[in-house]
């Protein structure tokens, strides 16, 4: 499996929450980029988010932040911070 331009922009989404308030939503305005529009519906067909548009994550949903979250530190963190 490999990661395409479709699961990318899905993960670009995901990593836009903010992870430290669960009353903290997220807007996709239709005139963000089709390519976010797109991916919102996505994750919310998936029900990784509450609405087609962003709105809150599901509990699904915020593992899945969360785990995209913690991949994206880790692939963008130096060596030597570590």
């Amino acid at each position: 499996m490999s990661y395409t331009p479709e699961l990318v922009a899905e993960l670009e989404i995901l990593a836009l929450f903010n992870l430290g308030s669960s009353q903290e939503g997220l807007k996709v305005h239709q005139t963000a980029a089709p390519t976010a529009i797109a991916a919102a519906r996505r994750l919310y067909e998936k029900d990784l988010i509450d609405q087609p548009d962003g709105g809150y994550l599901t509990s699904l949903g915020r593992d899945a932040a969360e785990h995209a979250q913690g991949l994206l530190t880790i692939l963008t963190t130096s060596k030597e911070a570590a």
